[in-house]
């Protein structure tokens, strides 16, 4: 007996929270506000703006300086360009021109059709909101299928936790607390993924071949904008071919269900091919190879055999390190990378910390008791579904670098077979005894609780550190007492992050109040012991508050720590100083211009330190350096001028 409308409203009740959840829970990365909340200037958007301009290129001005680099690829060269002003941190640069590397199936299906119809430009994070809980609810729809087809004899709170596992236990949370520009591709695969399965459960269960055709056309224009999106995604595709194989065996007509499962995906391949070529005058690169960061790009091979077992450890098998202190959930302690390993960011083992993905193992017991020909559609389903994870998880398994945003290509397919399997288990535990039934219950329930616990206390570090990057940009663009709001709500957010603390107290400094600047760097030497710059800024702020002895312990902790730090020597130097030392602080400031003999200051407070000693000819030369180097330094330009005169 299918279950009434009525009795479904827990499962509606669910996918409502979950939604404002995500609406909730999605924060923009630190330099998607530049540092203000303008979507205009936001990647996709500056791409659709060049689109309505008539070009393929974003409507962004290329700075002349860029232009002029010998070698606009490499990283020490572009670093300017990367930055505020230019906000220009991983664009693909071509021939004079920028691009956005990341998919183009955003831009065409959200951002570019919703500045059409409003107006308005969508930001990062309500585009990776859109996209997120558009597959959420996809995925909803294929677990409510299941459970009215195949298990109706199930509790709708139990299909009602599946859909709390298919919401909160796949990754969401961690990748709403970073939304930005890297996930609105991220997130717009996932969707179109997900749409694609969806369109293969109608498609293996339709009955009419004409509806069954034009299912299996959606699944297949699906999966081709999924690559336009995701292009790490492309070899998922196979699960196109499952109802291909299913009328196979069914002995129906084979070649137009092939046709029509590879046609739709074959065109949108070719449109996405000219694109490319169009930009890039090849129709196999996405402009990867162009891009402008951290690491260069123009002759790297993302994908190589040597990383598939360090990959298979960050994202299958190393456990999150637990503490004390909330939110208890830190990274995992990284392996060694391999050699030409790109970047290693916070990733998070499945199988040790989502525990409740063990479940998939019981996907087998869904057709349990069941003939070959109601069970067949499902076995079918279920492949479709493994096919996804498993290809897009070992894709992943043999790239350059690990994110914990990158699971999103895998990890949802993942839960999809976990919540199949917890069907499953209450399907084969219907006709056992009450307490079976309930102790089945509580062993499935405690692996969802912990993975979903698991989520959202993982996301909560990153929202600490969203605010602290937030925190960082506002100080840098000169928005102190805005920046001093964020660090501090990183501090609620997790009060035992170092770097807020260290942020906090250089903005603290940067006001004038030492004394809580002290206690904030305080505070982050107590977390991280090791923290050599807190030990600098710490002396520094010391000696600001006139305990000289104290910063001079401290300056010289740092300096065990950072011993090339020219400006760890410089600080001592004006410890020694203040201290009445002059002939210390001389060889301190000798050792700072040693390691970098450009710096101003160094050459003014040397040439006082000289001064104090009689070393007048020295001084002089020093503040001939200081104007050099900076020429409207004025007390340089005094002292010169006054020991000029009396000599």
């Amino acid at each position: 007996m299918k279950a009434g409308l009525s009795k479904q409203w827990p499962l509606a009740a669910v996918c409502i929270l979950i939604v404002a959840a995500y609406a909730y829970m999605a924060q923009s990365p630190a330099w998607e506000w530049q540092p203000t909340l303008d979507a205009s200037k936001n990647y996709y958007n500056l791409v659709v703006q060049g689109f309505r301009s008539g070009h393929l290129y974003l409507k962004k001005e290329v700075p002349a300086g860029l232009t002029q680099l010998p070698d606009p690829y490499d990283p020490a060269s572009n670093a300017l360009y990367r930055s505020a002003p230019y906000w220009m941190h991983d664009l693909s640069y071509y021939k004079g021109r920028l691009y956005l590397y990341y998919g183009i199936t955003p831009v065409l299906i959200l951002f570019w059709p919703f500045v059409a119809l409003t107006g308005h430009y969508l930001l990062h994070k309500e585009a990776v909101t859109v996209f997120y809980a558009v597959g959420f609810l996809i995925s909803v729809g294929m677990l409510r299928g299941m459970w009215r087809r195949y298990f109706a004899e199930v509790n709708v709170m139990v299909v009602a936790a599946c859909a709390v596992a298919l919401g909160l236990a796949a990754g969401a949370p961690m990748l709403l607390s970073w939304a930005g520009v890297y996930d609105v591709a991220i997130c717009c695969g996932y969707m179109m993924t997900t749409l694609a399965l969806g369109a293969i459960w109608c498609a293996l269960h339709e009955p009419e071949p004409r509806k069954r055709s034009w299912w299996l056309a959606l699944a297949s224009v699906a999966y081709g904008l999924a690559v336009g999106a995701r292009p790490t995604v492309l070899f998922g595709a196979v699960i196109l071919l499952v109802p291909v194989a299913q009328a196979w065996r069914e002995r129906r007509q084979v070649w137009t269900v092939l046709l029509t499962a590879t046609g739709p995906i074959a065109l949108v391949g070719l449109g996405l091919m000219l694109y490319n070529a169009q930009r890039f005058g090849s129709p196999f690169e996405f402009g990867q190879h162009y891009q402008m960061s951290g690491e260069r790009q123009v002759a790297r091979h993302f994908f190589r055999l040597q990383y598939l077992w360090f990959n298979l450890r960050v994202y299958f098998l190393d456990p999150a390190r637990w503490s004390a202190h909330f939110p208890f959930v830190n990274g995992i302690a990284a392996p060694p990378l391999p050699s030409d390993y790109a970047i290693l960011g916070d990733s998070y083992a499945i199988l040790t910390n989502i525990p409740v993905a063990w479940l998939a193992l019981a996907t087998p017991l869904t057709w349990r008791n069941r003939s070959e020909e109601a069970a067949s559609p499902l076995r079918w389903f279920v492949m479709a579904v493994a096919l996804l994870f498993g290809i897009c998880a070992l894709t992943l398994v043999l790239y350059e670098s690990a994110f914990f945003r990158y699971e999103v290509d895998f990890l949802p397919p993942l839960l999809l077979l976990a919540v199949i399997g917890i069907l499953g288990v209450e399907h084969a535990a219907a006709h056992r005894p009450p307490v079976w039934r309930n102790a089945i219950r509580c062993g499935w329930g405690v692996l969802l609780v912990f993975s979903v616990a698991f989520n959202l206390l993982a996301s909560t570090e990153h929202y600490a550190e969203g605010q602290n990057r937030l925190g960082g940009e506002l100080f840098q663009g000169g928005n102190t007492s805005e920046a001093i709001r964020h660090y501090q709500r990183a501090l609620w957010l997790q009060p035992d992050y170092a770097k807020a603390h260290y942020n906090l107290g250089v903005a603290l400094a940067e006001t004038g109040k030492t004394t809580e600047a002290i206690e904030q760097y305080e505070a982050a030497l107590r977390i991280d012991p090791d923290f050599a710059e807190a030990y600098n800024n710490l002396g520094v702020a010391l000696m600001q508050a006139g305990r000289i002895p104290e910063a001079i312990t401290h300056l010289h902790e740092a300096l065990r720590l950072l011993p090339d730090s020219a400006v760890v020597h410089y600080s001592l130097g004006n410890a020694l100083l203040l201290a009445g030392q002059p002939e210390e602080a001389i060889g301190w400031y000798e050792k700072a211009l040693r390691i970098d003999p450009n710096v101003a200051k160094v050459h003014y407070n040397l040439g006082l330190a000289l001064e104090q000693t009689g070393r007048l000819k020295d001084a002089i030369s020093h503040y001939e350096q200081t104007l050099r180097i900076q020429p409207d330094h004025a007390e340089a330009r005094q002292r010169l001028d006054r020991l000029r005169a009396a000599h």
